[in-house]
């Protein structure tokens, strides 16, 4: 009787109190009934929704804005709006570090937030006062324009990581409803983020055209400030992670001790590897022992007659601590096989937009679709695909597999950038034809619907389950830097499509021939380029499919395995 009482009693300690490492907003273990999970989460997601309205306020204008009002040449401009594009998803990689180890996620979304405010204020200010519109100083308002918008670029680099990770934070994935809660997150996550997404796209670019650019810029400001209050008014009934420093210092431990140890035998049994009691180990999970890259095992050997130095940080890590660092190197290869589809997608946001400029967007005799605005049929793709994925398929999968998840995370990305594919061929044959008919009546932009409803689906698939792989993934006290890995497939993808446009300019263009990319989109070949970009991408998807099938998911001792199988052999290939 005695024993059951006291199970009984640490079941309910465990349904009353949240013991993983996050604390309330007084340092003390959170409450479960008034902390975290969706009462907590809904405060999070209303400044994710502002922020990627701002953004997208900006981002799928920002073609226009450089080739009519700086009156830059296409190529300049796609160049210039791909830059912007890769430093705005390269810096979460720095703010998810600094949120992490220094200034803990609440505080990064807090200062970045302010930080993207200053950008949307020194916009408005370029585009409203007399002295600094670009009819008058043309020079000065260039200037402040990149100013503000590199501004908006360093407030999104500590927004998004954080506030993401500090997001997903609040669901306890030691508690059965939470987990379960916490996989249907990212996927009502990104429905606010594409709400957001469509509002700006429509609404705000209308405000842009009716009402000018720079009264949308204020009406953004306006729209930050009131969601930062808001988040701040949640801030009881948040979960907390106290950072600890650098999350990249136990990573190089775990090099330099297996370095130091590189002519020790490994042992036959892996119980004889080091590792910390669970009590010992306070509320850090344990990971199991796994059989890949059993070099870095030799980090976790106790030096026989070392003494108490062999016990050092350097000279000794746990097998979590390898763990840890086995899983990080393994998202190398995952990161890289994803850039194809980083490339992809950033053509949705450049020439897809420009596309539909040149295009008939008259919808009925009273009303013209402003060119940015077409991007919304990619974000009503995606949210559709993402409620559809969640209400619908996932439920069925985990009625005929037996699996928490439904489908692996691996294959989901998978399915995605196959999506991402077929949206670039489709692209490629809609604008042949729209070349080949350049010379009757302009065609209507409905038929730019197939690539950007393509691209939406492959965004629902693709993008979601990079988010949930490098936040799960990652050790637990680097998920924002997980986040930032997530947001720079997108930035590297922007950059490395850049390179191939400069590359493929001078490739056409060479002897004379005209290039791809005319001022005049009528004398371009964006279809050349579109073929291209799916021919690597489908190369790279073999390419991904065999890769995908050599790597593990994340497995803890105590609360069991993160994911459905244990590698993604399992997961890609038989799901």
């Amino acid at each position: 009787m005695e024993k059951k009482s006291l199970e009984f009693e640490v079941a309910d300690d465990h349904e009353v109190w949240v013991h993983d490492s996050s604390v309330d907003h007084r340092g003390r273990s959170p409450s479960r009934a008034t902390t975290g999970s969706w009462k907590a989460a809904m405060f999070i997601i209303l400044i994710e929704f502002s922020e990627r309205l701002s953004y997208f306020g900006i981002a799928t204008s920002l073609m226009i804005y450089l080739t009519k009002v700086l009156q830059e040449e296409m190529k300049v401009a796609a160049k210039n709006a791909n830059y912007w594009m890769s430093v705005t998803t390269l810096m979460p990689l720095l703010g998810g570090f600094l949120a992490d180890g220094y200034l803990g996620r609440f505080s990064t979304v807090v200062v970045s937030t302010a930080v993207y405010l200053l950008g949307l204020t020194v916009l408005a200010t370029a585009q409203l006062a007399p002295g600094l519109r670009p009819d008058n100083s043309p020079r000065v308002h260039e200037a402040l324009f990149f100013v503000a918008i590199y501004l908006v670029s360093v407030g999104t680099g500590g927004h998004k990581p954080a506030l993401e990770s500090f997001g997903a934070d609040q669901f306890d994935e030691a508690h059965a409803a939470e987990r379960v809660q916490k996989m249907s997150f990212f996927n009502w996550w990104n429905c606010a983020l594409c709400s957001g997404v469509l509002l700006g796209v429509t609404a705000i670019v209308y405000a842009q055209e009716r009402l000018g650019w720079g009264a949308a810029t204020v009406v953004l400001a306006a729209v930050m400030a009131a969601s930062l209050a808001v988040f701040l008014a949640g801030r009881r009934s948040y979960r907390y992670r106290v950072p600890e420093g650098s999350p990249l210092t136990p990573l190089l431990q775990v090099l330099v001790a297996a370095f130091r140890k590189r002519r020790l035998p490994l042992p036959a049994d892996a119980a004889e590897l080091y590792e910390v009691n669970p009590p010992q180990s306070g509320k850090k999970r344990l990971l199991c022992h796994t059989y890949q890259l059993r070099f870095l095992d030799r980090a976790v050997i106790v030096e026989p007659g070392a003494g108490e130095d062999a016990f050092g940080p350097w000279r000794l890590s746990t097998v979590t601590q390898v763990e840890e660092t086995k899983l990080v190197l393994a998202m190398v290869p995952i990161w890289v096989c994803t850039l194809p589809f980083g490339m992809a997608v950033a053509q949705v946001s450049t020439f897809f937009i420009k596309q539909g400029s040149v295009m008939d967007r008259r919808l009925g005799p009273h009303f013209e679709l402003p060119p940015a605005s077409i991007f919304a049929l990619s974000a009503i793709a995606m949210i559709a695909t993402v409620a559809a994925y969640d209400k619908a398929l996932v439920p069925y999968l985990r009625r005929a597999t037996g699996g928490q998840r439904g489908i692996s995370i691996l294959r989901r990305i998978g399915i995605g950038m196959a999506f991402a594919i077929a949206g670039m061929g489709v692209a490629a044959a809609v604008e042949r034809w729209r070349l080949l008919s350049s010379g009757s009546a302009l065609p209507s932009v409905l038929w730019l619907v197939p690539q950007f409803a393509l691209m939406g689906v492959a965004d629902g698939f693709a993008l979601v389950g990079l988010q949930e792989y490098f936040y799960e993934q990652v050790p637990d006290g680097m998920r924002s830097l997980g986040i930032g890995l997530y947001l720079s497939v997108i930035g590297a993808g922007s950059f490395l499509s850049s390179l191939v446009i400069t590359a493929a300019d001078r490739a056409s263009s060479s002897g004379g021939r005209a290039g791809w990319f005319a001022k005049d989109l009528n004398r371009s070949r964006l279809d050349l380029f579109y073929w291209l970009l799916a021919c690597i991408g489908a190369v790279n998807l073999a390419f991904y499919a065999l890769v995908a099938t050599k790597c593990s998911y994340k497995q803890t001792v105590r609360a069991g395995r993160v994911g459905d199988d244990k590698s993604a052999a399992a997961g890609f290939v038989a799901a």
